[in-house]
């Protein structure tokens, strides 16, 4: 009996998918539920798990775009299991061919040696004028004219060097996929379609130091998750948004839909690019539930795990580019949320403080917002209220309960 699997539904409103790569090769022997395929969608890359064992046969192509219940691949259920023997057959006939694969590009530069002659490397007066007037030796110049002259087209088409010309000068070209794709859309239409605008502000991140270095050890202990940054800002953008709510809202035509929850996406990178999961309540969450969340979510997003739900429905976002060392930028919408918050780099800076200068960790944030929606007023107003809850986490995130607030 012969299987037809079909392209399953990667979430609602997805319609079509991308065969980004295959996992097994066509006559391969196949277990079930084996991966045997990544597929991209505009939202996420899944993978594709083989529905019952047997011999595969593709019916699709890598880089095919195929609907949602399209025929993928065909699995004979009645092919017999095969021995061990025959995989690593395949797999050493691969090794014998890709020797001679890797000859053929010096067999290719070996081009019939032509004859010099007095005018080989020679130019014509007119060819000689527009080389000089280009900084290009006509000795440099492969020319096209009898006996290896080089003549005025050849000049006309010749490429002025950049500098040496012996490194490498080869390019790829490949096909985005399709999530690649999506989010470049995304970008885009939220630059053209919102008002975006981004404000800033500077955060002294010593008191947070403080207390990382005080409990981080117990908390991970008893919670077996780190103490870091993420926890604190979290709760400082779940405080702030019950105070601006604008900023927690959306347009929807000529509606403005105000959230009283906050679910909160957060920007990690995996291995097919920028994911973003949304912790989801994050107002009701504490230090433990943040962490233990942010923690979870990575390491879905790293495995390739992440499903389309779980970073659907996000109210607002927060991003770190610190981790790659940015020192400052202007992070972009996710759409159709109304604000992003991003956070830097900490950098050891002089500040003055009681009338001495003191150096201090010091945070650049950025809130990106839609003004449509947010006025100056509201975003300089949230970001203030973050900048206060991580310089005073003690009374503003922990109601000057440390201990309790870390559930130590």
């Amino acid at each position: 009996m012969v299987l037809e699997m079909k392209v399953p539904s990667p979430g609602e409103s997805i319609t079509e998918v991308e065969i980004a790569t295959w996992l097994v090769e066509d006559g391969d022997y196949v277990e079930k539920d084996q991966p045997i395929a990544e597929v991209d969608s505009d939202k996420a890359t899944l993978e594709l798990p083989a529905e019952e064992s047997g011999i595969i046969t593709l019916k699709a192509e890598e880089g095919d775009a195929v609907e949602v219940g399209a025929v993928v691949c065909l699995i004979d259920m009645e092919a017999a299991r095969p021995d061990g023997a025959a995989a690593p057959a395949v797999e050493e006939k691969k090794e014998e061919a890709a020797p001679a694969k890797a000859e053929a590009p010096a067999t290719n530069n070996q081009q019939p040696a032509t004859d010099a002659t007095y005018a080989t490397g020679s130019a014509s007066p007119a060819a000689k004028k527009i080389l000089d007037e280009k900084g290009v030796n006509a000795s440099a110049i492969q020319g096209t004219g009898k006996d290896g002259r080089v003549t005025k087209e050849d000049a006309i088409n010749a490429v002025p060097a950049m500098g040496t010309t012996t490194g490498s000068r080869a390019s790829e070209k490949k096909k985005m996929s399709m999530l690649r794709r999506k989010v470049a859309q995304r970008l885009v239409s939220v630059k053209n379609e919102t008002a975006m605008l981004t404000t800033f502000n500077e955060v002294n991140m010593q008191p947070v130091f403080d207390l990382r270095a005080q409990y981080k050890e117990e908390f991970k202990a008893k919670h077996g998750v780190g103490l870091g940054f993420m926890s604190f800002f979290t709760l400082a953008v779940t405080r702030a948004l019950e105070l601006y709510p604008d900023v927690n809202s959306m347009i929807d035509g000529d509606y403005q839909i105000k959230n009283e929850f906050a679910d909160i996406s957060i920007a990690v990178s995996g291995p097919k690019g920028l994911m973003v999961p949304v912790i989801r309540n994050a107002e009701n969450l504490t230090f433990r539930g943040v962490e233990s969340e942010v923690k979870r979510l990575a390491l879905r997003a790293r495995d390739g795990q992440i499903t389309v739900d779980e970073m659907t429905g996000g109210t607002f976002t927060i991003t770190n580019g610190g981790v790659f060392g940015s020192m400052l930028s202007t992070p972009i919408i996710n759409p159709p949320q109304s604000a992003i918050l991003g956070m830097h780099n900490i950098v050891e800076r002089p500040m003055a403080v009681n009338g001495q200068v003191v150096i201090q960790p010091i945070m650049y944030v950025a809130l990106s917002y839609d003004h449509r929606i947010v006025d100056g007023r509201e975003s300089v107003g949230f970001l203030v209220a973050i900048k206060e809850a991580i310089e005073n986490p003690i009374e503003l995130l922990m109601n000057n309960n440390p201990k309790k607030a870390l559930e130590l």
